[in-house]
């Protein structure tokens, strides 16, 4: 693996949890990912989805705390898991702010210095990244589903729909949907993409779906109403309507007492996965 340099792995559920370090040339930095190959990666190539994390996550946090792997061990599925942003170069202001600069790349290329230099995220999610794990482990680059939480939600979005070639099935948990209107996102796109907001409409999934950009997959939203986020920066009645106007096959599930964790996450990721999985194997 010339391009890639395996940090740990361990055996999980009789498939292989790797964490993995290399050069980025989309980030121009050092850049962080994990993958986990099921056990049916060593008779041959298999499936992928994309895992996007959200605000403060790395590439550790969906591995660790999502229970992933058993489903995707049982549907056949390889995790790719990346990191959330560029991290360790000290850029002004990158670390003031839980929710802006190191942890919250959003999953945009950013064009605003100096920012642009290294915070394109979204080039490295759906270009850069792809035919790396491609390249170097036993992935069907052709059969790719992207999935992600909260911010990473909006990346998974975002990702799927401006990249249908790429990306064949798409879900999210708690994502969030209209950037454009919610705190998380205006902070973030005012600093990444300039104050011209028309610009941000191409990083909105809401705005996407609006101009009339689509998947022929049905889209997996699941939400938790004891999600303390879910009116000021979630949104999902947003994309729900836009969706039912334009025609883009979205199912929206809303569940009691379920708030923005990882326990959340955990109780749905195997019905994510089947969801894939119909696209994808």
């Amino acid at each position: 693996m010339a391009n890639v340099t395996v940090l740990s792995q361990h055996v999980c559920f009789g498939g292989r949890q790797l964490f993995v370090g290399h050069e980025s040339f989309s980030c121009n930095a050092p850049m962080r990912f994990s993958i986990y190959l099921p056990p049916a990666s060593d008779l041959g190539r298999v499936p992928a989805v994309m895992c996007l994390a959200g605000l403060t996550c790395t590439e550790e946090t969906f591995a660790t705390k999502a229970g992933a792997q058993r489903w995707a061990a049982e549907c056949g599925l390889a995790l790719i898991m990346p990191d959330t942003s560029p991290r360790g170069l000290n850029l002004p202001g990158d670390s003031d702010h839980w929710d802006f600069g190191v942890g919250a790349g959003f999953y945009v290329d950013a064009t605003e210095p100096p920012w642009s230099q290294h915070y394109r995220m979204y080039r490295y999610v759906t270009q850069e990244l792809v035919d790396l794990v491609a390249a170097e482990f036993p992935i069907r680059k052709e059969k790719l589903g992207i999935l992600g939480h909260s911010m990473g939600g909006h990346g998974a979005l975002v990702c799927g729909l401006r990249n249908p070639d790429v990306f064949q099935s798409i879900s999210a948990f708690a994502p969030v949907v209209a950037p454009m209107v919610c705190p998380w996102g205006q902070k973030a796109f005012s600093h990444y993409l300039g104050k011209e907001r028309e610009s941000w409409r191409h990083w909105d999934a809401c705005e996407l779906v609006r101009s009339g950009i689509s998947t022929n997959a049905e889209i997996l939203v699941d939400v938790g109403l004891a999600d303390k986020f879910l009116t000021t920066q979630l949104m999902p009645e947003k994309l729900e309507e836009v969706c039912a106007r334009s025609g883009q096959s979205l199912k929206l599930r809303r569940h009691a007492g379920y708030d923005h964790s990882y326990y959340f996450i955990t109780t749905f990721v195997e019905d994510h996965l089947r969801h894939h999985a119909r696209y994808l194997t």
